[in-house]
């Protein structure tokens, strides 16, 4: 009788979890674990490659850049996205038909590799979750990221978890040779330029007005990592670009904008309520607040004659527009910048020079001289690449890394997962 009571409870306590999961109140920023498990049970991946993604829905914006190189690589390998959150695989499921498979538990995940020859895994961020399939010593692992930036994560130690990490260009692998200890760079890395940047297009105004566009990062989860203009900038730049009638200012704020700090989120509302005030006093001033969920990147990037942002991979995916941008300056000291050169040839606006941000921005846009320069940029970090290109070094790349797991596998003759 208790061994029943015991079994009913636990049957109860499943049914509520999984309904608590299953609500659309369910946070975004929590990975729900609702997995095809029982269906998955027994069954192999029919793919050489999986993709392992197991954050939640406020992290989808760090993989779709990615899913035209992913769709490549599927052709020609063969992928499968492996996620944790029913979510993100139901929209993953319709941004691409690459196959995806959300998988709850580890169990599942380790029977289903055993059963399999994947010989690669990609990840596009540094989850703390990512360490659930790196213990698997039958593949390769990669990294990729989610963009080329001079954040002091770019050249963290947990790139020694992985196999290869893969870079936009020989400064990324400079940072990396000069940051990390008892760590060889050229050994553990491949140039493949920046396979998740698109050809970027332009659909500027014809009424004399500038697009200014500010998307700032996130505050970070650590001090270190506090590059955030959002409360230091971000309010008195807004609100002296919404004075100037020359300007239109386009707000994307970064999707985990306040997830850390009340601060931040009532920094980024504020802005945001500016944007609709100076709309309502003045009807037909055109000013957005886009959401990520709202349009892609690059459809943001179109519109705009020039860029703000902090010290993220923003600036690097902007930078073969060729057009203007400006680099805020972090206030405070604690920020541990990867600087590859890049910030160093770029604008940068202080915290103090942000309540006379029209002033200041408007000869950037008005006198553009530095287009030049700015190619040379593209060619020096982003590497010769261009997106077409870099999609093919990047197939190439995976192509050769599974190359080397199957003869590393043969000389040790392994077996298992």
């Amino acid at each position: 009788m208790a061994v029943s009571l015991v079994r009913l409870r636990r049957q109860l306590q499943s049914r509520v979890i999984r309904s608590v999961r299953e609500s659309r109140f369910f946070p975004r920023t929590m990975s729900n674990r609702l997995g095809q498990d029982e269906q998955l049970a027994g069954s192999a991946f029919d793919s050489t490659v999986i993709v392992y993604f197991p954050d939640a829905l406020d992290t989808l914006y760090q993989i779709t850049p990615w899913l035209p190189a992913f769709e490549a690589l599927h052709a020609d390998q063969r992928v499968t996205i492996v996620c944790q959150d029913s979510r993100v695989a139901a929209q993953l499921a319709t941004l691409s038909t690459i196959p995806v498979a959300t998988i709850a538990r580890y169990g599942t995940l380790d029977d289903m590799l055993a059963r399999s020859d994947v010989k690669l895994a990609l990840y596009v961020s540094h989850a703390p979750r990512n360490f659930e399939c790196l213990r698997f010593t039958s593949l390769m692992h990669v990294y990729l990221g989610h963009g080329e930036s001079d954040k002091g994560v770019s050249a963290s130690n947990q790139l020694k978890a992985y196999d290869y990490a893969f870079l936009p260009g020989e400064p990324a692998v400079e940072r990396i040779r000069t940051r990390l200890m008892k760590f060889d760079a050229d050994a553990h890395t491949m140039i493949v330029g920046q396979p998740q940047n698109v050809v970027l297009s332009s659909t500027l105004r014809t009424d004399g007005r500038r697009t200014v566009l500010y998307a700032p990062t996130w505050e970070g989860a650590q001090p270190s990592v506090a590059y955030s203009s959002v409360i230091s900038h971000g309010g008195a730049m807004v609100d002296s670009l919404l004075a100037d009638s020359r300007f239109v200012v386009d707000y994307r704020p970064h999707p985990l904008s306040g997830v850390t700090s009340r601060d931040y989120a009532g920094a980024t509302h504020d802005i945001a309520a500016a944007i609709e005030r100076a709309n309502k006093e003045r009807p037909g001033a055109g000013h957005r607040v886009i959401r990520a969920e709202d349009e892609s990147l690059e459809a943001s990037f179109a519109r705009a004659d020039l860029l703000v942002c902090d010290v993220s991979a923003v600036s690097s995916a902007w930078l073969p527009s060729l057009k203007p941008l400006v680099v805020t300056l972090p206030a405070t000291a604690q920020t541990v910048d990867a600087d590859s050169g890049l910030l160093e040839a770029l604008p940068r606006l202080t915290a103090e020079q942000s309540s006379d941000a029209a002033a200041y921005l408007w000869p950037l846009i008005d006198n553009d001289h530095a287009a030049t320069d700015r190619k040379e940029l593209v060619a020096r970090f982003l590497s010769a690449f261009s997106p077409e290109e870099s999609i093919a070094a990047f197939v190439g790349a995976c192509r050769r890394v599974a190359v080397e797991r199957d003869a590393e596998r043969e000389r040790l003759g392994a077996t298992g997962v």
